[in-house]
């Protein structure tokens, strides 16, 4: 805190400096700004349909996010920025300038143009709105580009001056860009907002019809390439089909698995049957005596050959009529075969009615059925045998044919998908480029409403800057000045007591005049100070009392400091004796003109020593001066015999000793006093000789009663008690 009050000091010092350079700057900028032109604001609007979809008659692709909205704005906005934009813009102003009266000119025509004559202008328009309809860009390279590329400039038309002019943004989270142009005419403001509209309506819109004639030439020749890619796969699908006579795979297959199936029922009712009937006829087997089966047999063995050959012709029919896949033909003649086998049976069981073995006959029948279906059952399963190896041999042609197949109707797969896809996006292309562009102007430019003067704003900063410059400036004065200019800082610094400043005299011999009445404002402040001082010595000791003044080093104010308290004590009436003992610079020696001197001191005991000076209770011993010690100078017993006179017949004896420079010389007289006062002068800066002197200061045991401050300006009277 107590820094920044020494800062605020600082400031207070110098008030007039900070009050005169902002004042001298805002003179200055008042006549600078003073012939500024006015500014003219117009505003228009685009419409982009990113939000506000009510004119869209299809609608196209799904809604967008919020993130992807301001994407496509800042993108919109940043191409508005765009020097291809701008440069159309350039273009505009150029030929308007070129073609227009002059009293439509927005511009004073620069030098160029008004050297043009009719035929040079005709071929100037003409190059711009070549480069207008065509969109391109200024290049440097020819007399004619280069021509034009300085005239934009010189007019402020080029682009790099034109992106200042602009201030583009959307408006909240609307549908609308807002497009605002200051100039200094109405006219020209209106004429750079509508202009930028136009021209990037129509950049926009070529863009996309371009984009879009492109992207629909690259689709159609890509979704070529992918019908041409799908009909090839068909025309090896179907080949291969035809080489491998394949009608329909999967029908051929289910057919062939279901006719496998049947013939393995059937085999497996065959086998059923051959062993039920092998197991009948071993049954009938062992009902036959062996005499009568031989009797049997040849009674009927004429009957049993037709029976054999019967059983032969059935067998036959019935591997045919396996062989034909059931063919109905041959099982009528199966049936009739049967049949008659059947009759010649009964003929043999009815001629031998009567015979005694008759009552055999019916095991005789059904051992001849049970062999005659025992061999129908054998020959099936042969039958069935074959017919099954046909059937699996032909599925297996089929199995490589399907790895095939699905092989091919996988890449047709495919290939119909890529297809489809190119299609669906040939068709949103197609669909979006039927539609007119989304981008509009949303709202016109009118010619542009004064804007309010920027010379107060300019006015204002200026004063703001300078006196903020100023109090930088101080600032930094003030942090890196390590100077002591007040009594707060030394003490702050030193760690020793203040005990009071004294402030500048200009002519030191006004100190002689301190007893006579003055008018002047410092020495009447001075007087002030030096008793307040005084106050602050006698309060450390009490009469009668040796002080010693000394300082750091020469010229800081040690001789003012000493006759200063000499008059002080003197106003109080006390007696005061005043020692020059400063043997190498004896100014009070000099200021004074004493009578009596250090070197014949023991002489002019005592009556000398007692004459009043100019002040009437002050008497001065000076010194001749010289490279000498007080030691040198005078002899113990000498030495001796002076201080105690003094005591004697002084109240306060004042020595203006040597400084600390020559520690030697003033430690002899410091040996000698009662108290040691150190003088500083105000503005100097402490180094590290000064740090070492303080230090043996502070080391005096209770000498050292502490600091006065001399030769300060700054500190003003009202201070004084509050210091």
């Amino acid at each position: 805190m107590n820094e920044f009050l020494l800062f605020f000091r600082l400031l207070y010092r110098n008030k007039w400096k900070i009050i005169l350079i902002p004042l001298g700057t805002l003179i200055v900028c008042y006549f600078l700004v003073k012939e500024l032109p006015s500014d003219y604001t117009s505003h228009g609007s685009l419409a982009t349909g990113l939000v506000d979809k009510t004119e869209e008659i299809i609608s196209i692709g799904e809604e967008d996010q919020e993130s992807e909205i301001n994407r496509k704005f800042e993108n919109l906005i940043q191409m508005l920025r765009q020097k291809r934009i701008l440069s159309q813009v350039s273009y505009a102003l150029l030929i308007h300038e070129l073609e227009a009266k002059p009293v439509d000119q927005f511009r004073v025509p620069v030098e160029g143009i008004k050297k043009m004559n009719a035929a040079e202008k005709a071929k100037y328009i003409r190059l711009l709105k070549q480069k207008l309809s065509r969109r391109e860009d200024l290049l440097p390279g020819n007399p004619e580009n280069n021509f034009l590329i300085a005239v934009l400039k010189e007019m402020s038309f080029d682009p790099q001056s034109l992106s200042g002019v602009y201030t583009i943004f959307r408006q909240g989270n609307s549908d609308y860009i807002s497009i605002d142009a200051t100039a200094h005419t109405p006219q020209e403001s209106e004429f750079l907002v509508n202009s930028l509209i136009e021209h990037f309506v129509g950049f926009v819109s070529n863009r996309l019809v371009d984009n879009n004639e492109k992207a629909m030439e690259f689709l159609a020749n890509f979704l070529e390439g992918k019908r041409s890619a799908l009909t090839e796969r068909m025309n090896v699908l179907r080949e291969f089909k035809i080489r491998n006579r394949v009608l329909n795979l999967n029908e051929q297959a289910r057919s062939l698995y279901g006719q496998i199936a049947e013939y393995e029922a059937k085999r497996e009712i065959a086998g059923k049957e051959i062993l039920a009937y092998s197991e009948e006829i071993r049954k009938i087997d062992k009902k036959f005596d062996p005499k009568e089966r031989r009797y049997l047999e040849k009674s009927i063995s004429n009957v049993n050959q037709q029976i054999v050959s019967s059983k032969e012709r059935l067998r036959a029919l019935n591997q045919a009529y396996v062989a034909s896949n059931f063919s109905p033909t041959i099982k009528q003649q199966l049936d009739s075969t049967q049949h008659i086998l059947n009759e010649q049976i009964a003929q043999v069981s009815d001629q031998y009615l009567y015979d005694p073995l008759i009552l055999k006959d019916k095991l005789v029948t059904q051992k001849l059925t049970a062999e005659l279906a025992l061999d129908l059952a054998g020959n099936s399963i042969q039958s069935i045998n074959k017919e099954l190896q046909r059937l699996n041999k032909k599925f297996d042609e089929l199995v490589p044919n399907e790895a095939q197949i699905q092989e091919l109707e996988t890449g047709i797969t495919i290939a119909t998908s890529e297809y489809m896809e190119a299609l669906q996006r040939y068709n949103d292309v197609a669909l979006a480029s039927s539609f007119p562009v989304r981008l509009k102007p949303a709202e016109q430019a009118m010619p542009g409403n004064l804007k309010p003067s920027k010379k107060i704003i300019i006015l204002a900063l200026s004063g703001i800057v300078s006196f903020s410059f100023c109090i930088f400036f101080f600032f930094i004065v003030w942090y890196f000045d390590k100077s002591i200019r007040y009594p707060l800082q030394l003490a702050s610094q030193t760690q020793v007591p203040v005990l009071g400043y004294l402030n500048y005299i200009p002519s030191p011999a006004e100190l002689l005049k301190l007893d006579q009445s003055t008018s002047s404002k410092a020495m009447n402040q001075y007087q002030k100070l030096m008793r307040s001082i005084r106050y602050e010595v006698d309060e450390s000791k009490v009469d009668p009392k040796v002080v010693v003044v000394t300082s750091l080093g020469e010229g800081e104010g040690k001789s003012t400091l000493s006759t200063g308290l000499s008059w002080a004590y003197n106003k109080i009436n006390k007696r005061v004796l005043l020692i020059d003992g400063n043997l190498t610079n004896p100014s009070i020696t000099a200021e004074h003109g004493p009578s009596v001197f250090l070197e014949n001191i023991k002489e002019q005991l005592p009556a000398a020593l007692t004459m009043p000076s100019e002040m009437q209770h002050v008497s001065t011993v000076g010194n001749l001066g010289g490279d000498i010690s007080l030691q040198e100078l005078l002899t113990r017993d000498e030495r001796s015999l002076l201080m105690d006179f003094a005591k004697t017949h002084f109240d306060v004896i004042l020595i203006d000793s040597e400084s600390l420079e020559a520690r030697n010389k003033a430690k002899e007289w410091i040996d000698h006093a009662d108290v040691v006062l150190a003088v500083y002068a105000a503005g100097k800066t402490l180094d590290q000789d000064d740090l070492t002197r303080i230090e043996y200061l502070k080391r005096l045991e209770g000498k050292f009663a502490g600091w006065v401050l001399t030769g300060t300006r700054d500190i003003t009277e009202k201070n004084i008690a509050s210091t």
